[in-house]
């Protein structure tokens, strides 16, 4: 079978590998399709997402679906939720898996991830895929999965007003899903007009393109000064980090959700802390795949309209380029 690994910065080759055979409690998947993400990018580029490296060659790739190929669910079409807690650690007991402090996790080193033709998996992280959803937008997924746990965070009630810094693809879907919780009017940015495009497309009242306005001000001034109920921070990014606190009411909340290249957040503490702002991490996800799936096959939810570029495993260096250039909306693998 065909497997891209990364050996290090910027350096992805792509090798024949065996097979694997699965353990008891997994299922062998043959992979159908592979979203491109941001942290992808950020292996690429920086060879670390944060904390550790690239300690030896592994596999990029955790927003995935896939067909099972043995055992009983043979030919079922899957979501795999790519992240395995413990199921034992306190927080595993909390509630709170997305926190496990001794997890796995596809594509995170050393892990070996999805942009491979087969791998094997927890049967119980297998969900599975109606007839009405993609491979794509099985893979998908994944993403809709961390924006809604995004969204959980902001507390979002009916009639509050929302800012989503940053258009990228669960910045997108963030946006949808605060239209669906009933925002009466979401602010969006983004330093890519063709991204704002997207956005006004899922209903954003007004879109600012960064580095031609100062987005805050803007905003604040479309607000009569009282600022946003909820600002969601979905760029990776400082700048949309200080502009979300900026545009924020007093009492509001913040939930940062993009991962900075440098490893740092850092924003004016004296508008925080004069705002009393309520400041929010996200964690990937928890408990999310079935709700994600259920929106999707609704209607309610769009994720293949996401989808701008699809390429074959063995285009992965156009597929990588395209992403890192972020010439579209989402890159996905179909290996």
């Amino acid at each position: 079978m065909k497997a891209l690994k990364l050996h290090g910065i910027q350096d992805l080759k792509l090798e024949e590998a065996e097979k694997p055979t699965p353990a008891p409690g997994e299922a062998l998947v043959r992979v159908t399709a592979v979203g491109i993400c941001g942290s992808d990018l950020h292996w690429f580029a920086d060879g670390s997402t944060g904390d550790g490296g690239i300690t030896q060659p592994f596999v990029l790739g955790h927003e995935f679906a896939g067909v099972v190929e043995q055992g009983e669910k043979r030919g079922m079409r899957v979501a795999v939720d790519p992240h395995i807690p413990c199921g034992t650690c306190e927080f595993c007991l909390e509630g709170n898996p997305n926190l496990c402090v001794d997890h796995t996790f596809a594509g995170q080193a050393p892990q070996d991830g999805a942009l491979r033709t087969y791998l094997t998996w927890p049967e119980e992280n297998l969900h599975p895929l109606p007839d009405s959803i993609s491979d794509q937008g099985g893979a998908m997924l994944e993403p809709l999965g961390v924006a809604i746990h995004t969204v959980d965070l902001g507390k979002l009630r009916v009639g509050m007003t929302v800012g989503v810094f940053g258009c990228g693809p669960i910045g997108l879907l963030v946006l949808q899903l605060a239209r669906l919780a009933g925002a009466a009017a979401v602010f969006a940015t983004d330093r890519l007009p063709h991204r704002l495009e997207a956005a006004k497309a899922y209903g954003a009242e007004e879109t600012f393109l960064v580095g031609h306005t100062e987005e805050s001000r803007e905003i604040l001034a479309r607000t009569g000064g009282r600022g946003l109920d909820v600002c969601f921070e979905v760029a990776g990014d400082n700048l949309a980090v200080e502009a979300a606190v900026k545009a924020c009411k007093p009492g509001g909340r913040v939930v940062l959700c993009g991962i900075p290249a440098d490893n740092r957040t850092s924003f004016t503490a004296s508008t925080a802390r004069r705002k009393g702002l309520t400041i929010k991490m996200v964690r990937r996800m928890k408990h999310t795949y079935p709700r994600a799936i259920a929106l999707v096959e609704s209607g309610q939810i769009d994720v293949d309209g996401l989808v701008s570029h699809t390429f074959a495993l063995e285009e992965f260096e156009q597929a990588f380029e395209v992403a890192e250039k972020r010439e579209g909306l989402k890159v996905v693998v179909k290996p």
